[in-house]
């Protein structure tokens, strides 16, 4: 490593999430699609993560319906399965990049392996079948509007159909095949997610059609891709940046050569990479603390995060498959872990001791967290033991 290239502190690294990921107070973002563009995407596994990360990132907060009038009136901000094949919330200008850097390939996998199971099945159901049961799905929406996967199952006769997947095996099912045509119908991006039955928190989406994205090259997606994930990211490491897309080694390594980041130190010794020119000192912003959801993008956008998370806490705040609870932030490092109980009270533990000040701040972030919540009651889908311990 040379010593010539530039130093980019840990502290440093903490000042850039603050202020680019939106959570310093003055780096709080305008509307719902520059608070997903600022970190690239924001997950969506759990229906409340996009509603609690949008929110911890917007200047005028305004309460749910804000989000939901991105979501689902000025469809600003839409739900895609991509990156590690795992769902996202991306901004309609992203979301060709991310359809054609990754959306595309999962569709093709999904196609290719409901064909498989369909052929194995053995009830003569081919490709042939499977249009004409996407056909006749659109169709239904196109005649009934925003439907659910229970309604259109119900309009819908050939989605009712079973088949078996590994017959003659101890772990042989049989299952129907509206959620599979649905899912692939979605990963094609021929339909998406419309407002669910229920609350925001709800993840029972009603489904419309909806025309595919605009055709890109793949190799200039994902470019795109990585541009934008270094200017939030970075400095981050190429291992880094493989993990959060789920690409082949191929083509992070073509993406991240498209755009040409330049290498910088870290004080652990080690090297990492930022924007072309991305190499000028972060002044520290504002106090800051929040209270970010389950899976917020600030605490997974990198798979190594020694820089905002002592390894201490790890068994604390993650599940057993590496997917981290709600947690609580002050400065840019992850101090403990919040949640919320049954009557409606946001609770939270340090894990570390960050001073009299970050208390204070963090006591009115949770105020101000459970009065956007209102009545509504957050329950990640995946428990961690902090947050389990917590609502006992």
């Amino acid at each position: 490593m040379s010593p010539s290239l530039p130093l980019v502190t840990s502290a440093e690294r903490r000042h850039r999430l603050g202020r680019r990921h939106g959570l310093a107070p003055s780096a709080r973002l305008a509307t719902v699609g520059q608070a997903a563009d600022a970190v690239v995407a924001l997950h969506a596994t759990d229906a409340s993560t996009v509603f609690l990360s949008a929110r911890a990132r917007l200047a005028d907060e305004g309460g749910p319906a804000v989000i939901e009038r991105a979501l689902y009136e000025e469809v600003g901000l839409v739900r895609m399965l991509s990156m590690r094949n795992t769902l996202f919330a991306v901004s309609t200008e992203l979301a060709p990049y991310v359809d054609a850097s990754t959306a595309r390939s999962i569709a093709a996998k999904e196609r290719r392996t409901l064909l498989k199971h369909l052929d194995a099945d053995g009830q003569g159901l081919d490709a042939a079948w499977l249009a004409g049961v996407e056909a006749a799905t659109l169709a239904a929406l196109d005649a009934h509007g925003p439907s659910t996967g229970s309604q259109l199952s119900a309009a819908v006769p050939a989605l009712r159909r079973k088949i078996t997947i590994d017959r003659g095996k101890k772990y042989e099912t049989e299952t129907g095949v509206t959620t599979r045509v649905i899912r692939l119908l979605a990963a094609d991006g021929r339909i998406r997610r419309d407002r669910p039955r229920g609350s925001w928190t709800s993840s029972q989406y009603r489904w419309v059609h909806t025309e595919p994205w605009p055709a890109l090259p793949a190799a200039e997606a994902r470019a795109e891709i990585a541009r934008r994930w270094l200017r939030a990211y970075g400095p981050a490491t190429e291992a880094d940046f493989k993990w959060w897309t789920g690409w082949t080694l191929t083509d992070v390594r073509k993406a991240l050569a498209a755009v040409g980041p330049e290498q910088v130190r870290l004080d652990d010794g080690t090297t990492a990479l930022v924007s072309p020119g991305d190499t000028s000192p972060e002044p520290a912003p504002e106090p800051w603390a929040a209270l970010l959801p389950a899976l917020d993008p600030s605490a997974m956008g990198w798979a190594h995060r020694g820089f905002h998370l002592d390894p201490i806490h790890r068994p604390a705040l993650f599940d057993y498959a590496g997917n981290i609870g709600p947690t609580v932030w002050w400065n840019g490092r992850i101090v403990g872990g919040w949640a919320q109980r049954a009557d409606g009270e946001v609770v939270w533990r340090l894990l570390e001791n960050p001073g009299r000040a970050a208390e204070e701040a963090i006591a009115a972030e949770a105020a101000r967290l459970a009065g956007w919540v209102g009545d509504a009651r957050i329950t990640p889908r995946f428990r961690t033991p902090l947050e389990r311990e917590l609502i006992a």
